[in-house]
């Protein structure tokens, strides 16, 4: 099973609720793992305290131009989406920093004077958080592009268990590749107009890639019932809340989990994963149902 945990905006709280998820899952004998696509500005880490002791570095391919070869027809710049390639009276020349990797400068040069290269964008982290598997992605300083560092940190996942992943914030692509193949996804939320605007955003984006979600309101006090109203009327589950506390707040500011904050919260977090499973469980039997009826 598959549970991203993504948010509209920074701050919302995905790290404390994918952290914690993972720990109460992990504490209840469950076999997990936290996968930290948040791959700008991972922090699970500071909430886990894994012992990581695999590292591997990540590649795009880039091209490179064989001046041997190279008629500067242009075709590579011309089909090139992002301005990677220039080409000049004398040469081509490549900006690795713009090239998203996906080959087509290669696939149609008619001279076949474009030549794979490789750019690093980043690196992934194995270890372990106690008995819960973790992987991080880190991004190198300066690296645009994050979307294949992404999925470089989810190929790890469990082949059985449950894979929590916690999610770039935004609807942007990176948060499309990290939601991309779940089972569910949490959407963390704060109750405010601003929240709303973003969770509505967010909403939209699951929905486009077929991922079905449901909310958790971080911070609730009494926020006029903007985020219960929003679920109500769009038919999402409204999965948990929690409150506005000054200790919870404390805690997170300290690396402090959920789970270790206040009592209470590892049931609370067993209770949510109980009702995803439950979920999860009828979006299948649904689907098998439409199956057999477009059959």
């Amino acid at each position: 099973m598959i549970i991203a945990v993504a948010s509209g905006k920074g701050g919302t709280g995905k790290t404390t609720i994918a952290a914690g998820l993972v720990l109460a899952l992990r504490d209840s004998g469950r076999k997990a793992a936290y996968l930290d696509c948040d791959v700008e500005e991972p922090n699970g880490h500071i909430f886990l305290a894994p012992q990581c002791n695999e590292s591997d570095d990540i590649f795009i391919e880039v091209p490179e131009i064989d001046r041997d070869k190279c008629t500067l027809c242009g075709k590579c710049a011309e089909i090139c989406a992002f301005n990677a390639l220039l080409v000049t009276a004398g040469e081509v020349v490549v900006f690795p920093e713009l090239c998203h990797g996906c080959g087509g400068c290669r696939y149609f040069c008619p001279a076949q004077a474009v030549r794979p290269g490789r750019k690093k964008i980043g690196t992934v982290d194995r270890g372990t958080a106690g008995r819960a598997a973790f992987v991080r992605g880190e991004l190198d300083v300066g690296t645009a592009l994050s979307p294949p560092l992404v999925h470089a940190v989810k190929k790890n996942r469990l082949p059985t268990g449950v894979n929590v992943v916690d999610a770039p914030p935004g609807a942007s692509c990176p948060a499309v590749a990290a939601l991309r193949g779940a089972d569910f996804c949490i959407l963390v939320a704060e109750p405010t107009p601003f929240g709303l605007h973003d969770l509505a955003l967010a909403v939209q984006m699951a929905g486009s890639i077929g991922v079905p979600c449901g909310v958790v309101v971080n911070r609730a006090g009494d926020g006029r019932g903007l985020i219960d109203h929003y679920c109500l009327r769009e038919g999402l589950p409204l999965l948990m809340k929690i409150p506005l506390s000054r200790t919870i707040a404390e805690a997170g500011s300290r690396g402090i989990p959920l789970n270790r904050a206040e009592a209470g919260w590892d049931r609370m977090l067993l209770l949510l994963y109980s009702d995803i499973e439950g979920l999860i469980r009828n979006e299948r039997a649904h689907g098998n149902q439409r199956q057999g009826r477009n059959g």
